[in-house]
């Protein structure tokens, strides 16, 4: 029997078989994956419903779920999966149906998930703190006709139910499934006639033959909608093809770290939302992909967190974004719990981790790393290598089978190593379209590569570094000015908590740079104390002429800045200003 180390050497020499002299001409930055890591994936031609009856056949009874107490094992997954799919093929959903799931995580949303995956239909991903509007905007554009929810957004979905026909409606309480608790019913709940209820419809249906839907991997499996608040929503189309793609690279990649952890020991910690690619991705299916117990929590509460935590032995992974990251490391009970034994792994994503909190967790011997992906790229991309050399504030480098150019945003041309230009990508995590959006499918897809709108740079090693969204920059008095570069001189201020800067119109400069801060609990900080910070670390052109505090600031439900809002605000506020002085 081969041991570990002798695997990896193997590994390692196939590695140096694979990358050919043309393909490291193509693709750099392969000289710095880590040994067990392969240049490309032999991607199997199939639907991501079989990573789950793949995991169930050889880890039957492993737990796949571990929700308050209450553990779902794989096998059982997998067979409540195939019940649940096939009664909802006898009310009538089909392949290529958009069928909503409105809920948080839960073992409903796992189960869910993989039934609408199994019968061809497209899951459209929906948070489930959307308002009414927001809901029946998704409904609308996608043209649903099934959908999961839970009885906290009942209000909401009855509404959108009275301006919208939506034929399917399944509705459950979080707490079904959870034994210690009891299960709801739908006279409880108060379900209009026609309306299903989850555990109910799991009752009515027996059926352990595997639908025969033919799937193909081109065939969509989700719509995850991007921009919410930040602008009109776009529905990324991910493909079967993407899922898979991007559970075995995920795997791969920590697989240096994780696959020496036995499968009884894997555990991941999963606090991203599933009604997110990032949170489905790199959690959810990660999870059964590599036979891992998802410990799954509904939201993110870091007393509940914690009290997880500390409940577990041990950690194999968790994903998670800055504000869980910093809301953990900076709590008290932290060095208690000594996170650095507890976790083989955590990775940040979704939003840049202030240097400050990566720091931190090198402070406590965490094991951090760090990466990049949009809704676009099933959430993946660019990420550090896990055992290799780690750069502060990089996004590391493409992943397997990834190809990466910096564009110059003007004449759309590759930017000469070290220079700034926008990252074009293309890989077999890009979406295939945005639905019902033939427009702007044209302007973001070139030739299979996607234009993400990201501006970065690559070192002499090939390690991307972002500098700003080039949505968001700044043009004042001539100058370009990248607000991320502001954010992260005051994200080193020890009395900031959170930063977000924006660019204001200004008659004189064309745009003026104004911060928003959320100071450190309990300390006073005034705006002229951290302009003159600035002043000592920036530009006189790039510092904040005005800084406003704030309680909290506006980040997506995945930790992005959400800019554009705060510049809404202030744009709104000169106006009442401007008609006020009329």
């Amino acid at each position: 029997m081969f041991s570990i180390i002798a695997i990896y050497n193997i590994r390692l020499e196939v590695n140096d078989l694979l990358i050919s002299e043309e393909l490291l001409a193509k693709r750099p930055w392969l000289r710095y994956y880590d040994p067990v890591v392969l240049p490309s994936i032999n991607y199997p031609n199939f639907p991501a419903t079989e990573i789950l009856r793949n995991t169930a056949n050889v880890e039957g009874d492993k737990a796949a779920t571990w929700f308050y107490g209450t553990e779902i094992t794989f096998w059982d997954l997998h067979i409540t999966v195939i019940r649940l799919a096939n009664k909802l093929i006898e009310l009538g959903v089909k392949k290529g149906d958009r069928v909503g799931i409105y809920l948080p995580n839960s073992p409903q949303f796992v189960i869910a998930y993989w039934a609408l995956l199994t019968v061809g239909a497209i899951v459209v991903n929906l948070n489930p703190m959307y308002t009414k509007d927001e809901l029946q905007f998704c409904v609308e554009n996608t043209g649903i006709t099934g959908l999961f929810a839970f009885d906290m957004v009942l209000p909401n979905v009855k509404a959108v139910c009275e301006i919208v026909s939506i034929p399917l409606v399944v509705i459950t309480r979080i707490t079904d499934f959870v034994d210690a608790a009891p299960t709801s019913t739908r006279e409880e709940l108060g379900l209009p006639d026609g309306w299903h209820h989850f555990s109910e419809l799991l009752e009515q249906s027996t059926n352990t033959v595997p639908p025969r839907v033919p799937i193909v991997p081109t065939d969509p499996a989700i719509i995850q909608f991007t921009g919410g608040t930040t602008g009109v929503p776009k529905g990324a189309v991910l493909t079967h093809r993407n899922v898979v793609a991007a559970s075995y690279m995920v795997e791969m990649w920590g697989s240096g770290v994780i696959a020496r952890i036995p499968t009884s020991r894997r555990f991941v910690l999963c606090t991203l939302p599933y009604f997110h690619v990032y949170g489905e991705v790199v959690a959810m299916c990660y999870s059964v992909q590599s036979a891992s117990t998802q410990v799954i929590l509904p939201r993110f509460d870091v007393e509940e967190v914690l009290n997880t935590i500390a409940a577990f032995p041990e950690f194999s992974f968790w994903p998670c974004v800055p504000t869980m990251l910093q809301a953990v490391l900076n709590h008290p009970r932290v060095e208690e719990l000594n996170l650095a034994k507890r976790f083989a792994l955590i990775n940040n994503g979704a939003a840049p981790c202030p240097l400050q909190l990566i720091q931190k967790a090198n402070d406590l011997n965490i094991f951090l790393s760090e990466g990049w992906g949009m809704s676009e790229t099933t959430s993946l991309g660019i990420t550090q290598p896990i055992q290799g050399v780690k750069k502060p504030l990089s996004i590391g480098i493409p992943y397997p089978d990834t190809d990466v150019k910096i564009i110059d945003i003007n004449t759309g041309e590759p930017v000469k190593q070290g220079e700034t230009g926008e990252i074009w990508i293309k890989s077999p995590l890009v979406m295939s379209h945005y639905w019902n959006n033939p427009e702007e499918t044209a302007n973001q897809l070139k030739d299979g590569w996607l234009r993400t709108g990201d501006l970065a740079y690559m070192d002499e090693d090939y390690y991307i570094f972002i500098v700003d969204r080039s949505k968001d920059l700044i043009i004042a008095g001539g100058y370009n000015i990248y607000p991320r570069e502001i954010d992260e001189v005051l994200f080193k201020h020890p009395k900031v908590k959170d930063a977000i800067t924006i660019g204001i119109p200004d008659e004189y400069r064309g745009e003026t740079v104004k911060s928003f801060v959320q100071p450190v609990a309990d300390v006073e900080v005034t705006a002229e104390e951290l302009i003159a910070y600035c002043r000592e670390h920036l530009a006189a052109y790039k510092v904040p002429r005005s800084i406003e505090f704030r309680s909290e600031l506006p980040r997506s439900n995945v930790g992005k800045a959400l800019r554009r809002k705060l510049r809404d605000e202030e744009i709104a506020k000169m106006k009442r200003e401007k008609e006020a002085n009329a």
